[in-house]
């Protein structure tokens, strides 16, 4: 397999019930996993871009969060409707996605 162009990380970190850090697992991490799979693969994505699950990057409360390497560039608050935006216009476009981007003194 070829050396992706991009590698993205998506946070599924699961914390318990009640947790002060809350995790991005409780707020659908998983299900944003499968967003990206989906539309990866509807694009023949898969190998240009690497996706891996992962546990916490750290900012729990603001997930979940994304991040997308080369660029360094940590998406928090995502939803499944952003997965397309990000695919798009990161992805495809190397447009960075300013409106979904972790604030600057988080990441």
């Amino acid at each position: 397999m070829p050396k992706p162009e991009k590698h993205l990380f998506v946070c599924t970190q699961q914390r318990p019930e009640g947790h002060p850090r809350g995790s991005c697992q409780a707020k659908g991490g998983a299900a944003i996993a499968e967003e990206f799979w989906f539309h990866l693969q509807g694009r023949n994505l898969l190998g240009k871009i690497a996706l891996t699950t992962t546990s916490c990057f750290g900012p729990c409360g603001l997930g979940p969060n994304v991040l997308v390497y080369p660029e360094g560039v940590l998406y928090s608050g995502v939803t499944r409707e952003d997965v397309q935006v990000i695919v798009e216009e990161h992805l495809v476009g190397n447009e960075v996605v300013t409106r979904l981007q972790a604030p600057n003194d988080i990441w």
